[in-house]
């Protein structure tokens, strides 16, 4: 056993009060500085490049926290890897409340199954709060002999495997939602891979395949315009945006109606305290009439200021949900 002579004992004395008396400050320090907070600008990462959907939602919630904080908000692109470089970009910055996240919920319940990350998404990332709510719609080449879902069901049936669904994110919710749509309703079609959705809506467009499911922002423009026909929406209730287009629970698949959102995400290890003050400004950004309306444009709705502890919930079941139809069909990630 190691033993210490009188003089080491009264040197050492002193290092550990001072130690102790600094591990009993520390958690009043760190309440000190989130009531300081903030006292910068704070920044949020988007996993996606300018101009898109998420660039959009992220400039309008940025205008809006930065109103109701009283810091500029800055908004960062971080694309590539499915938005798994900005979910790293997060984790390697100070947990000071400074750095937040703007991504779908497919991050954490999605991403994970298709490509090996290095990440825990139920221990690294917190939803901080839900920003946009949105299905998947279905759309076609406006040529296709079907008008309506029922009888795009029975042309299908007719020439087995001779259609295909176009996917852009291999592994994601936008590939599985055709599996399953096939599986309830008896179908059998091909699949093509794409680099992003304008591309395979191109195609469509052109011919070269025949349906997909796709964010509604992508494609309204193109519906309306006529150079798609949208067949159903996978969401609760229809939309704002296609109030013509009927749900797939209106038209007898009640199974697809998951809602996918987007969401401020945060690194695990910010202070409790300074979550509360985002979530608590981006709520308030959620009355905005004028935000509420842009979205609508889009195909979204607004988030809803559903409890933290469900959205981690959701992302739970939803994380399950995914991994159970990709083995089903032998998929292994990237």
């Amino acid at each position: 056993m190691q033993r210490f002579t009188p003089i080491l004992r009264r040197l050492a004395a002193p290092t550990l009060a001072l130690a102790l008396a600094l591990g009993a400050l520390a958690p009043a320090m760190r309440t000190a500085a989130a009531a300081e907070w903030p006292a910068r600008p704070l920044r949020i990462l988007l996993g996606a490049p300018p101009g898109g959907t998420a660039d959009i939602v992220a400039r309008l919630y940025a205008v809006e926290l930065q109103r109701a904080l009283g810091q500029p908000v800055i908004v960062d692109y971080k694309p590539g890897a499915a938005g798994t470089i900005a979910v790293q970009t997060m984790l390697s910055a100070p947990r000071d409340g400074y750095t937040f996240l703007l991504i779908q919920k497919g991050i954490a319940a999605e991403v994970p199954h298709a490509i090996k990350v290095s990440y825990d998404p139920f221990k690294d990332i917190v939803p901080v709060a839900q920003l946009t709510r949105q299905g998947l719609v279905l759309v076609g080449n406006p040529g296709l002999p079907a008008k309506s879902l029922a009888e795009l069901v029975a042309y299908i049936k007719a020439n087995p495997g001779k259609l295909d669904y176009a996917n852009f994110g291999i592994g994601l919710r936008g590939q599985t939602i055709g599996v399953q749509f096939n599986r309830l309703a008896g179908l059998q079609t091909g699949s093509v891979n794409y680099k992003g959705s304008p591309p395979a809506l191109q195609d469509i467009m052109g011919g070269q395949v025949a349906l997909m499911f796709d964010g509604p922002a992508s494609s309204l423009p193109l519906i309306k315009g006529g150079r798609l026909r949208a067949f159903a929406i996978a969401f609760p209730k229809r939309i704002a945006a296609l109030p013509e287009v009927p749900t797939f629970a209106e038209l007898g698949y009640p199974e697809l109606n998951e809602v996918g959102w987007m969401g401020l995400w945060a690194a695990s290890g910010v202070p409790p305290a300074i979550v509360a003050k985002v979530r608590e400004a981006a709520i308030q950004a959620m009355q905005s009439r004028g935000l509420q309306k842009k979205l609508e444009e889009l195909g979204m709705e607004a988030g809803t200021p559903v409890a933290t502890e469900a959205l981690a919930r959701d992302v739970r079941e939803s994380y399950e949900r995914q991994g159970a139809l990709l083995r089903s069909i032998g998929f292994t990630p990237q």
